[in-house]
């Protein structure tokens, strides 16, 4: 496969759609946070739908929706645009809310496959463009919050993707080297920040891209994060049958 990943000694995740699988997790929280914004409303449902780019019928997001790969700031503002009555501190802490309350569905069992990568000595780490307390949160849900060497959000100090701050503040935490790091994500956003930090870049398929939509920025392609262990040439594989 392209790329040298036997150098690879760091594995930078992305949070929604790689580590979680995007459509089972966040269609039915979008569904329940515009029902609850709503309130009864079929007309501001609707509306809301439209800011957040999303099919309510069908509860998933349109192919090509800004929230999928972007920060929760740009659908904030459209919501208090709809809903002027409500407070930014108010939106923030029902989203916050929302995001805790989620039924995360992973991709792969994630507690497994970090532990098979930490005993073969690879550093870990979560870059979202979510916030860093709902990323903490959720990892915290599941029991591996404490499993990673770095976890950043938009809103931690590094920016957010696709510029490559939180890469290169991955690579700073850890002691690496850009080239000994690999960027595991499912969206255009997070294989941008990775090959703008000089990073191996790796697609995930359990968001809503392709794989040819992938190809272009990817050195590699995988169904799921489960099928790192194969790439980096590892037993003890841990997939999602």
């Amino acid at each position: 496969m392209p790329g040298n990943n036997k150098n690879i000694r760091g594995l930078l995740f992305d949070k929604d759609g790689t580590l979680f699988d995007y459509a089972d997790t966040w269609g039915p929280l979008t569904s329940r946070f515009i029902a609850e914004l709503a309130n009864g409303d079929d007309l501001i449902s609707q509306r809301l739908a439209r800011v957040f780019e999303f099919d309510l019928e069908e509860a998933v997001f349109l192919k090509h929706s800004r929230f999928v790969a972007g920060t929760p700031e740009a659908a904030m503002e459209g919501i208090l645009a709809i809903l002027p009555d409500l407070s930014r501190d108010e939106l923030d802490l029902a989203y916050h809310q929302a995001t805790i309350d989620a039924e995360l569905v992973s991709s792969v069992p994630l507690a497994p496959l970090m532990d098979t990568l930490i005993v073969h000595g690879f550093k870990v780490g979560v870059s979202t463009n979510d916030s860093e307390a709902a990323a903490r949160s959720q990892l915290r849900s599941v029991d591996i919050e404490e499993k990673f060497h770095f976890i950043a959000g938009y809103d931690s100090g590094f920016g957010a993707k696709p510029e490559p701050g939180m890469q290169k503040a991955f690579c700073i935490a850890t002691q690496l080297q850009p080239d000994q790091v690999a960027m595991v994500g499912d969206s255009r956003h997070d294989l941008l920040s990775g090959r703008a930090a000089k990073m191996l870049t790796v697609g995930v398929l359990t968001g809503i891209a392709s794989r040819d939509e992938l190809l272009p920025f990817a050195d590699v392609v995988l169904d799921d994060i489960g099928g790192l262990i194969d790439w980096l040439g590892l037993p003890g594989a841990q997939r999602s049958d």
